[in-house]
């Protein structure tokens, strides 16, 4: 192991992940009853030029007016690029007016670690200007084109606020000028998966310096078994979880990114019987016939540790919905 390491940023359950645009505040008390882990509401690309300013006040509302967190979710806000004139007014209106109620902040189409800085910065100051707890609210990462990409190490350390990277597969797409025939899913012309090296690159960058690696959008929602796959995918690399832009998303989501029952079973077992080696002076043992050491420690460790995290957001919104019913 390296002497240098990088502490994990703070963890977030973020399986599934709803995107849900400023411009439709009757969407927004839904969103928060549903089963999903995380909402971001968009005053990006789900809203047009001439609602961006009514979107900004609708979430606004939405963020003080509903209790996110109580539900047992993350809350977040996707502001515009900052190469619009609509960035700055996000940041500043949203986190001044209702900063206390915000989890993290969304940055669209990050090219640079400087894109990130100039957030941060905005933010720390609002912070100290309106005493905000100090470093409260995070910050997560689109990476969407293929400047994004190109700089993606940097990115990944540009901030201590920096919680998660996003990968945009459709504006990725588009940058990179790639033939698709849907958002997310695969060219039948590509021998493979033409998003692996892009994913692999991005989780890289996340687990060696912290942070979170979140799959982007599927974008035929009549297609659910093409969401599963490539949720999945997503899944098998190391993903943690996967966006949702309509609600029949959400529970495949909670499903591909929850161990199965079966896997922390065994990820405990494996455990016990290290300990009991351990114990023993022994620094490996045998398990249903097959050698476990450390690594299969290190690997069990993170499935223990990701049904705990289920396992408390679930507890979370149970009581809530028992404090509603009390009353």
């Amino acid at each position: 192991m390296s002497h240098t390491r990088y502490a994990p940023a703070r963890q977030r359950l973020q399986r599934s992940e709803l995107a849900v645009p400023g411009s439709n505040p009757s969407m927004f008390e839904k969103a928060a009853a549903s089963a999903v882990d995380y909402v971001f509401l968009d005053l990006e690309d789900a809203v047009a030029p001439a609602d961006k300013e009514q979107a900004r006040r609708n979430v606004i509302e939405g963020l003080r007016d509903i209790d996110w967190q109580g539900t047992g979710k993350t809350i977040s806000v996707r502001i515009n690029g900052i190469d619009t004139h609509y960035m700055y007014r996000d940041v500043v209106d949203v986190v001044e007016q209702a900063g206390s109620h915000l989890d993290t902040i969304l940055i669209p189409k990050v090219g640079v670690p400087a894109d990130v800085y100039m957030v941060d910065a905005m933010v720390t100051q609002i912070e100290e200007a309106t005493g905000l707890e100090p470093g409260s609210i995070g910050i997560e990462a689109l990476i969407e084109t293929t400047l994004g990409m190109a700089n993606v190490e940097a990115i990944a350390t540009s901030s201590p606020r920096l919680e998660a990277m996003h990968f945009g597969v459709a504006d990725y797409a588009a940058s990179c000028r790639a033939r698709t025939t849907n958002i997310g899913g695969l060219n039948p012309d590509y021998p493979g998966d033409q998003w692996h090296e892009a994913l692999s690159r991005m989780l890289v960058a996340c687990r060696a310096y912290g942070l979170r690696p979140i799959d982007g959008p599927f974008g035929d929602f009549n297609d659910p078994d093409g969401y599963l796959d490539g949720a999945r995918r997503a899944a098998a690399l190391g993903y943690e979880g996967k966006w949702a832009i309509h609600p029949s998303q959400i529970g495949l989501a909670n499903e591909v990114f929850s161990p199965p029952a079966a896997e922390v079973d065994r990820a405990r077992r494996i455990l016990a019987a290290l300990d009991e080696a351990a114990a023993e002076g022994r620094g490996a043992a045998q398990l249903d016939g097959r050698m476990i050491d450390a690594a299969s420690a290190r690997m069990a460790e993170n499935v223990v540790a990701q049904a705990a995290a289920i396992e408390g957001g679930s507890a979370a919104i149970e009581d809530q919905a028992t404090a509603a019913e009390n009353g």
